[in-house]
């Protein structure tokens, strides 16, 4: 039965609206054990979501099996008028606008044969392994392809293919009794990494962090790399702009709208069209059109990221920020891509003293209300005279997500996209840093 057919019988069912959300995957997934190819899978899924309005409730059924598709049509209806009415509610959204999304398709890697995944990455890990001293103690690569199509009552009628490839690999360091750890990833929505570069850049890094030294514990210019910065951020600054949070009294930017919350020239936009984006879409997961929301223009807060629930709580439009994340799930508010304007410089080379931090371990202790953190650092180094000179032992970070955004003192030119997260190396000043055991 097609979609539009399943919208036709739930409204027959007593729904007042429906939408049916259709997901379609083709996922390659390798991964490496004891430095060599250990597991490799490929392996298809399809399944349906359905929501509906019925008696002014919401609600919500699943299903991936096409026998059962008419059943889970009822059974949505079934689930709205058991719950009563939800005052809140304002009904699904209506259609808009599509700008395309660029850069998030490619037919390549729609058609990546699992033997090509398993040389990827093999290439991966033969290159951090041609240092003698390495060994792997995990690699993965991913490759996978998706459509997505959504269909409601209202007239929305959407559909659009991705792809993204992934590869991650961390290695371990043993010479004259020393050890060191490190790890590096690459991801792109096209066939356009050669992912032999992620293994060399791993060993390059546990190389680099041998010999590592001790520092004294107090207040330094902290450099985040973008992977610290973005794991920060992550549990707190994506909580905190969260509609859903503010409504429920959760996020300490609810009462800030038109205040000042970072340094003068920080500019935070989630950017739903950003091309070639792992968050960029036409269109979010309940078919709103997706743009560019501005949350902090000039460090001054200008709006929180809405789905349509959420907005109509509130009488207002939806950013599309509605996701899923699988068809078996309802829409909740998330970021698309989000990423800052800033000045851009060589951060490191412009930095007479401080510290570089490549990477943390704890972030998701973070306080997601307060922004109160305390996590250990991975891979960090003395910075003097502009350059990275000496690695760092055990060393831990502490501080307040929001406080960061109002010390940042300079971004890089290193963009890299971490989770919804593109960001690049984020100077940040007068940091507690305490010497680890």
């Amino acid at each position: 039965m097609s979609l539009k057919k399943l919208v036709e019988l739930a409204l027959k069912e007593g729904a007042t609206e429906a939408e049916v959300f259709c997901s379609k995957a083709r996922l390659v997934n390798v991964e490496t054990q004891r430095g060599s190819v250990g597991f490799a899978e490929e392996s298809a899924s399809e399944g349906l979501g359905i929501r509906v309005v019925a008696g002014g409730a919401l609600g919500f059924s699943s299903v991936n099996d096409p026998r059962r598709y008419e059943e889970a049509v009822k059974a949505a209806v079934r689930c709205a008028r058991a719950r009563g009415p939800d005052p809140s509610l304002k009904g699904l959204p209506r259609p808009g606008q599509y700008r395309a999304a660029t850069g998030i398709y490619d037919r390549r890697l729609e058609e990546l044969s699992l033997d090509e995944c398993i040389d990827m990455a093999a290439a991966m890990v033969a290159e951090a392994k041609k240092d003698k001293d390495i060994s792997v103690t995990f690699g993965k690569l991913t490759s996978q392809a998706s459509e997505t199509s959504i269909v409601s009552s209202s007239g929305i009628d959407a559909c659009e293919k991705e792809t993204a490839v992934y590869g991650y690999i961390d290695v371990i360091l043993k010479k004259d009794g020393q050890v060191s750890t490190a790890f590096d990833y690459d991801v792109s929505r096209a066939w356009d990494v050669d992912f032999s570069l992620v293994g060399e850049r791993a060993a390059e890094l546990a190389r680099s962090s041998l010999n590592a030294v001790s520092v004294e514990s107090g207040s330094y210019d902290v450099l985040l790399g973008p992977q610290a910065f973005a794991d920060i951020m992550e549990g707190t600054l994506l909580f905190a702009i969260n509609a859903e949070s503010v409504q429920k009294g959760r996020s300490s930017l609810s009462s800030k709208m038109g205040e000042r919350v970072a340094v003068d020239g920080l500019t935070m936009v989630d950017d739903g069209l950003l091309p070639g984006g792992l968050g960029t879409s036409s269109f979010d997961d309940e078919g709103v059109p997706t743009q560019q929301t501005i949350i902090i223009k000039d460090g001054i807060l200008e709006s929180f990221i809405y789905d349509s629930y959420t907005a109509g709580k509130e009488g207002r439009e939806s950013t599309g920020n509605a996701m899923r994340g699988t068809y078996q799930l309802s829409p909740k508010v998330g970021p698309h891509n989000v990423r800052f304007e800033y000045p851009r410089s060589d951060v490191i080379g412009e930095t007479e003293r401080g510290i570089y931090v490549n990477s943390i371990i704890g972030a998701h202790t973070a306080n997601p209300v307060t922004g109160d953190f305390s996590v250990e650092c991975r891979n960090s180094f003395v910075v003097e005279g502009g350059q990275k000179i000496k690695p760092i032992k055990s060393l831990m970070l502490s501080g307040n997500a929001f406080d960061f955004l109002r010390k940042i003192d300079g971004m890089g030119r290193d963009d890299r996209k971490v989770g919804a997260f593109v960001t690049p190396t984020v100077k940040v000043k007068d940091v507690r840093v305490t010497r680890g055991s």
